[in-house]
């Protein structure tokens, strides 16, 4: 069993006071699988009352609105999360793997994981590249996603600011550059052509001193689960060429990016907005705590500034 703490800063700033934040949040650790989120605190600054809800795939989203005039919006996160080391993966899936692939799956319901979505959809580059590596069904669904995983890993470069949070695939495999939002995306989309379904999964990374992970601290992390015969739900981290265990610290699962942003909303005034992310994971001790879930939140307001006019802009961070 092993503990780990997250801590997680947001801070937005803006060139001009504006009067109103609406904001959307998906940093809480999940509790499910070999992962229990065992205490959550967030809270903002400035302050306010902070609500939260559970969306259809189980995240836990926050959701709050500033409405009093702030040139500056802070979103701090502490968590605490236990583990287990999931089993070790079988060399290999029987025989029969993809038929059974294809009976699980002739049902409704994996189709949103099947299916192109915003982020993970085909193109020409993604079919030369699916030619190249010599993409296509052949062993068993474990073997070739192992594969896919150390390919995407070998033939592209980890390199911050060659593409943005709302970059299409087709900028990474055209470079051969990008960081683990990009990789997962690509990796969501070969598997979902070979009808495997596929997820996308935000969260983090506990990076050791002496592992080669290309991903650094200081950033939230993002990564893939498929679905397997005989196994369920397996992670793959294309971008450290992993498979996603003990050191990987689940958030939020969606088709891809879109659907689980780790902050998304809007603002009222005219100003533009610099943000910046400061994540820290450790290891932590066994704790002495209970399962009880904190949320840290009061409620501030001033009367906002009706004649001020409104505009619009989706606050979002990429994931590294």
């Amino acid at each position: 069993m092993l503990y780990y703490t997250v801590h997680h800063i947001t801070r937005f700033r803006y060139s001009a006071p504006i009067s109103e934040s609406v904001m959307e949040v998906r940093i809480q650790p999940r509790s499910d699988g070999f992962q229990h989120c065992l205490d959550f605190r967030l809270s903002t600054s400035p302050k306010t009352q902070i609500m939260s809800y559970r969306d259809a795939l189980a995240n836990r989203v926050h959701n709050f609105d500033i409405p009093n005039r702030h040139s500056h919006l802070t979103i701090t996160a502490e968590a605490l999360v236990e583990v287990t080391t999931p089993p070790e993966l079988p060399t290999a899936l029987s025989s029969t793997a993809w038929e059974d692939l294809d009976a699980i799956t002739e049902h409704d319901e994996y189709w949103d994981v099947l299916k192109p979505s915003h982020f993970a959809r085909p193109s020409e580059l993604l079919y030369e590249l699916m030619r190249e590596l010599d993409i296509r069904r052949r062993e068993d669904p474990l073997t070739v996603l192992r594969t896919i995983n150390t390919a995407i890993y070998e033939h592209f470069e980890y390199a911050k600011q060659n593409t943005r949070v709302d970059s299409p695939i087709d900028d990474a495999l055209h470079i051969r550059r990008g960081v683990c939002q990009d990789f997962a995306h690509i990796m969501i989309a070969l598997a979902r052509e070979l009808r495997v379904p596929c997820r996308y999964v935000s969260g983090y990374l506990f990076t050791e001193p002496d592992s080669n992970d290309r991903s650094t601290n200081g950033a939230t992390h993002a990564w893939v689960e498929a679905f397997l015969p005989e196994l369920g739900w397996v992670g793959f981290d294309p971008t450290n060429n992993t498979i996603a265990a003990e050191r990987h610290i689940r958030v939020a699962v969606g088709r891809d990016y879109a659907d689980v942003p780790p902050t998304q909303g809007v603002f009222r005034g005219k100003a533009e907005s610099k943000l910046s992310v400061s994540v820290q994971v450790l290891p932590a001790e066994m704790p002495s705590i209970g399962n009880e879930i904190f949320l840290e939140s009061d409620w501030t307001t001033v009367p906002a500034d009706d004649n001020e006019n409104q505009e619009s802009q989706w606050q979002q961070d990429q994931q590294q």
